[in-house]
């Protein structure tokens, strides 16, 4: 009886470490556009552009995170978890530094795109892990505990950068960002375990890729659950490419006051992520993302209704995005736990598919903040209101897409 008890809590212990560790690699994207925001005028003047023009670096960094996906996915069925991350976290280590010695836009832009390409390994080989060690009945919970780590980001974040900026200069954000990725490769040769050793059986080969992904897009509740899931998801990316403009620009705070409130902000998110760690207890993954869906879309009518006869301030701006925040956390998690439970054998590429079509469409969606003429409040509640109208459309045009998943299907490399 001592033995099994024994035996039972390291499993518990094994799982509690293994979330922290894949935790801290689905950090490191959030924390790459997290910490910058505040600098967003000095590194502006620095480049000689304007903080408008400077917004693009957020929506190239969400493109090259998408591309990225979709070469790490393969590579990582192939060979494995362990060396695809490292070559990426190296690239991303090498982009970063060009980001601190930048002298133009055009410079700037590029290094941030190579740094999406790099960073997006850690993000793909999370989620892929998530299907790896639990069932699909546990990934909703545990990707819910691992956005409560991914908090500590828009929590920390900008607060750290705001102090580097003020004490040091924009450039440390990006040696800050450098050496966390140097950390986090210390940190998966030293302690992360081998999810699998990687299918010699997989083709690298351009038209073999294709086809896995085609066979992957036919599954219809991967495709149904990832475009409902990304539209209501790209309310987040709307939210950290508009938000310097509504709070900085609109309404005049200062980089230490934005920080405060993009920390405080965050709380809904993570608020939200961590009631569905209860909710999944009770109800199935589709219901309540149907609901929440909902929430968010009435709460992005009144948001954008409210901005258009400009009868908000800040306190308003900021109670809007807070529910609408709320629910992003409570939707994603469900959303890819129902998307990628009928995986087995190819959840790398379905974790790179899942990811590319997310972050490509909350890419593209938040690039038309900058591209919208009108008042910044108004612009981002537009575009809200846009995209979740589209994630409701989606998910209400198929009614009984996806046949019931048993939430027992035992996980690919159990943890013992």
């Amino acid at each position: 009886m001592y033995t099994g008890l024994r035996d039972n809590c390291m499993v518990v212990r094994n799982k509690i470490f293994l979330v922290v560790m894949l935790g801290a690699l689905d950090t490191l994207t959030p924390i790459s556009i997290d910490m910058y925001l505040p600098a967003f005028p000095r590194i502006a003047a620095a480049l000689h552009c304007g903080v408008e023009k400077l917004a693009l670096s957020v929506s190239l960094y969400f493109f090259g995170f998408a591309i990225g996906q979709l070469l790490y996915g393969p590579l990582l069925d192939r060979f494995g978890v362990k060396k695809p991350l490292y070559a990426g976290l190296a690239l991303y280590v090498l982009a970063s530094t060009g980001c601190l010695l930048s002298g133009s836009l055009p410079f700037f832009l590029a290094a941030r795109f190579f740094q999406a390409l790099g960073g997006c390994v850690a993000a793909v080989a999370a989620i892929a892990m998530v299907r790896d060690f639990f069932s699909p009945g546990e990934s909703a919970r545990v990707l819910s505990l691992m956005i409560l780590i991914l908090g500590i980001s828009p929590l920390l974040a900008p607060t750290i950068g705001s102090l580097l900026v003020s004490s040091l200069g924009w450039e440390y954000i990006f040696v800050t960002l450098a050496a966390a990725g140097l950390l986090l490769v210390l940190a998966v040769m030293l302690f992360l375990p081998e999810a699998h050793p990687g299918d010699t059986t997989v083709s690298l080969r351009p038209a073999a890729i294709l086809k896995d992904f085609g066979n992957i897009l036919a599954e219809p509740a991967f495709l149904l659950y990832v475009l409902a899931g990304s539209f209501a998801f790209a309310a987040l990316f709307v939210y950290v490419a508009g938000s310097p403009g509504i709070f900085m620009q609109e309404f005049r705070l200062g980089t230490k006051m934005y920080g405060g409130v993009f920390a405080l902000l965050s709380v809904g998110f993570i608020g939200g992520s961590q009631l569905n760690h209860y909710l999944t207890r009770r109800y199935s993954n589709r219901s309540i993302f149907k609901v929440v869906l909902v929430i968010q879309f009435m709460t992005s009518l009144v948001y954008l209704l409210c901005a258009a006869v400009n009868r908000f301030g800040v306190a308003g701006n900021m109670v809007c995005l807070s529910v609408i925040l709320a629910c992003a956390g409570l939707s994603y998690p469900n959303a890819v736990a129902v998307a990628l439970a009928p995986f087995t054998r190819n959840t790398g590429s379905a974790s790179a598919l899942l990811g590319f079509l997310q972050i490509g469409i909350g890419g593209a969606v938040s690039a038309c903040v900058g591209l919208i003429r009108l008042r910044e409040d108004l612009s981002v509640s537009l575009v809200i209101a846009g995209t979740t109208l589209v994630a409701f459309a989606v998910l209400m045009m198929h009614k009984n897409p996806v046949k019931k998943i048993d939430p027992g299907i035992k996980p690919l490399m159990p943890i013992s």
